[in-house]
């Protein structure tokens, strides 16, 4: 294990598709260029869901098209099923990421499909993908609970995870949508599914809603994980999960990486001066400790 951790930057996406109000289009691009700008190497750049389902993400296309798109940086984008694929494919997309959960119920009530329904769907979409060249990664959520069942078992946390890993997915993104895992329970599911899953071939996805994102993050980090997801600002949450806050803040996740002496190739000041730009064009403060600590006096 090498001591760089890659970001994969959610904020565009998973940041705010739970924002109530409708964000202009020109202004998730200027957010996506000013990341591009940072040194991130991934950046979630939008979902091609259902604008009936999401309707702040109904500009997909255009925010996709519009963005100037950096060497180096990959742009990935949520599908949920064929025909965002080849919405996605329409406007030059070469990643994609594929989304289910571990709990049977949040499944059903968020996309309205069982386990492996959602995973059969993904089946047409992952061959069409191998076959245009698309990388593409997986999402497993409620890996630490769930809103409508509760405890989730691990051994579905694996069992899904796997399969997605075995159906062509390079890599697998961990989620505790609702922000209730600690690093004990944390660190006890990541090496369940290492054993399944190359470690390598792994990635965190904290929320912050009880405050532990940082820890359960070092608690992975330390059993060797070296992908995490974030958003800048620390915005997002879940729009299925009630209570859910945002997610970990890029800021506090670099900064944390840091001063442990990782690399992560990421510009920190750029980063935090990002995020207290969005924070200001949503009309509050950021989310990140980082970002105000590091605010212009």
């Amino acid at each position: 294990m090498t001591d760089f951790v890659r970001l994969v930057e959610v904020g565009p996406r998973d940041g705010l598709q739970n924002e109530s109000s409708i964000i202009a289009t020109a202004d998730k691009i200027a957010l996506i260029d000013r990341l591009s700008q940072t040194g991130l190497q991934s950046i979630e750049a939008t979902s091609f869901v259902s604008p009936r389902w999401v309707p702040q993400l109904a500009d997909a296309a255009e925010v996709y098209a519009g963005i100037q798109r950096r060497d180096g940086v990959s742009y990935p984008v949520l599908v949920p099923n064929q025909q965002g694929y080849q919405r996605a494919r329409e406007v030059g997309v070469t990643e994609i990421a594929v989304f289910t959960a571990a709990s049977e119920a949040f499944n059903r009530k968020n996309i309205n499909a069982g386990i492996e329904e959602s995973l059969q769907r993904f089946e047409p979409v992952l061959a069409q993908a191998a076959s245009d060249g698309v990388k593409v990664r997986g999402y497993v959520s409620t890996v630490l609970g769930c809103p409508y069942q509760g405890q989730v078992p691990v051994a579905d946390v694996v069992r899904v995870a796997s399969r997605l890993h075995a159906m062509g997915c390079y890599e697998i993104s961990l989620g505790d949508t609702i922000g209730v895992g600690t690093p004990h329970h944390a660190s006890q599911m990541l090496r369940a599914v290492a054993q399944e899953v190359p470690m390598t071939a792994l990635a965190v996805h904290f929320h912050d809603t009880y405050g532990q994102a940082l820890a359960n993050i070092l608690a992975c980090l330390e059993d060797g994980v070296r992908v995490v997801d974030a958003a800048v600002a620390g915005t997002g949450g879940c729009p299925y999960a009630k209570g859910a806050s945002g997610n970990v803040a890029s800021e506090d996740v670099v900064y944390l990486l840091h001063g442990m002496g990782m690399a992560t190739g990421v510009d920190l000041q750029a980063l935090a001066a990002t995020g207290r730009w969005l924070a200001a064009l949503l009309g509050r403060q950021t989310g990140s400790k980082v970002g105000k600590a590091l605010a212009p006096a």
